[in-house]
């Protein structure tokens, strides 16, 4: 598993809000059994303005998703599959993001 992989969320209850998750833990930490992910959610279906730091617009596959960063979990490695693409090329988006929430800045 890459950091910034992009995976279809298989979770019944969330995945019409949030279909898609990415993987914002580094390979350093592959052992564990748990991955970090941010859901995704497509823009059209948020109702509102978006924190642009913390909740940046990002692109995949020719479409725009809001990186919902409050949203951040844990999840099994198992429920994560084949990646369908990766956001490597918004990483400085993402790990802004994640710096926002946690420090503030």
């Amino acid at each position: 598993m890459a950091q910034f992989n992009v995976y279809e969320n298989t979770n019944r209850t969330s995945r019409k809000q949030y279909p898609l998750l990415v993987d914002v833990q580094h390979s350093v930490l592959s052992t564990l059994a748990t991955r970090i992910v941010i859901p995704l959610s497509k823009k059209d279906s948020l109702h509102g303005a978006a924190m642009d730091v913390l909740m940046p617009e990002v692109m995949l596959d020719d479409q725009p998703y809001v990186l919902m960063t409050p949203q951040i979990s844990a999840i099994p490695d198992r429920l994560l599959s084949t990646p369908i693409g990766t956001l490597e090329h918004c990483r400085s988006h993402v790990l802004a993001a994640l710096d926002f929430a946690i420090s503030g800045i």
